[in-house]
């Protein structure tokens, strides 16, 4: 891994660049990078601030979260790796032979869970690859490994999306709809009719919300970690479909989606949008006090200091990660 210096929108920084892309069949190449105004969200986000990029690369990033130090760890699929920014944007690898871990979480004792999609990589397709047939799992990584849940009535996970765990010793999942893995492995189904991706407890774990679209969705969380009370918690009416998600202190939600950050507040009351660089697929608190917001982005320059494209049909992995101050705090009970 070497360094070098890149244009970027927001200033000139020194970045952490992957070499070894993994080309993926399927997917709509990024659209590039783009110039943003924010404007201010009383509470949240002071007008003018701005994004600064602190790390991209070809090797995919996702499913990022907080570190107790300040830092970011952010999941890289299909190097098979989890990797982590200090508080000094500076990279270096965290955990090695992650099983194609896609998103993170940290619980309350401190375990990094993740969804691991083992072989699952589309781009796998097409280039002579065996059959996949290693289960995908949500399973912890650290300290120790363990498979927390492999299967749902009997049946494999699929290709997993993202997770948020509990207190219980528990995570809550996303593999198009949404589900809860027990601390003894028993997986629960959140309802029907849901297109779920990122998913989110409330800050004393009450009550979790779930992407659907354009829309967030809300369960109330029973004692053995079961839903019930379904109901529409928010829009995103900045259009797009929500992603990622994070919480601050104040209970305000976060949601990635292609125009930027959309924030719904507390009762879900929509707040407003903080415009990206490019369309974001995941979003985290962290840095100093946790009132540095951070994003992943689709695409990223290549070391020609040119957009990264990749030949036809080819999947383009490259993320971008941005990060920018915020008036709101991060929530300080758990990592995300």
């Amino acid at each position: 891994m070497t360094k070098l210096t890149v244009p970027c929108l927001v200033g000139v920084v020194f970045v952490a660049w992957s070499h070894g892309v993994e080309g993926q069949p399927t997917g709509a190449a990024p659209q590039g990078a783009r110039e943003v105004t924010v404007t201010g969200i009383p509470g949240v986000v002071a007008a003018g601030a701005k994004w600064t990029l602190v790390w991209q690369g070809t090797d995919n990033a996702d499913g990022i979260v907080g570190a107790a130090d300040g830092g970011l760890l952010f999941a890289q699929e299909q190097p098979s790796q989890v990797s982590k920014l200090d508080k000094d944007d500076h990279v270096s690898v965290f955990l090695r032979d992650t099983h194609g871990a896609g998103a993170l979480s940290v619980d309350a004792n401190g375990r990094i869970l993740a969804v691991e999609r083992t072989c699952t990589d589309p781009g796998r397709q097409g280039r002579g690859a065996p059959p996949c047939d290693e289960p995908t799992v949500v399973g912890v990584l650290a300290p120790e490994r363990k498979t927390l849940a492999d299967s749902f009535e009997g049946k494999p996970l699929g290709r997993l999306n993202d997770l948020v765990a509990d207190k219980k010793g528990g995570a809550y999942f996303t593999v198009g709809g949404a589900y809860y893995a027990s601390a003894a492995g028993r997986v629960t189904s959140l309802g029907d009719n849901i297109r779920a991706n990122g998913i989110m407890l409330s800050r004393d774990e009450r009550i979790v919300y779930v992407t659907n679209g354009n829309t967030i969705l809300a369960f109330d969380i029973q004692p053995d970690g079961t839903v019930t009370g379904r109901r529409d918690f928010g829009k995103l009416e900045a259009g797009g479909a929500g992603d990622g998600m994070a919480i601050d202190a104040a209970g305000r939600l976060y949601i990635t989606s292609g125009p930027g950050v959309q924030v719904l507040g507390p009762d879900g009351t929509y707040l407003g949008l903080i415009p990206t660089p490019r369309g974001v697929i995941s979003v985290a608190f962290s840095g100093l006090d946790k009132k540095q917001l951070y994003v992943v982005g689709s695409g990223a320059l290549g070391p020609d200091g040119k957009e990264f494209v990749t030949p036809e049909g080819v999947r383009n992995n490259a993320k971008t990660i941005y990060k920018i101050p915020m008036l709101a705090q991060g929530f300080k009970g758990r990592a995300k």
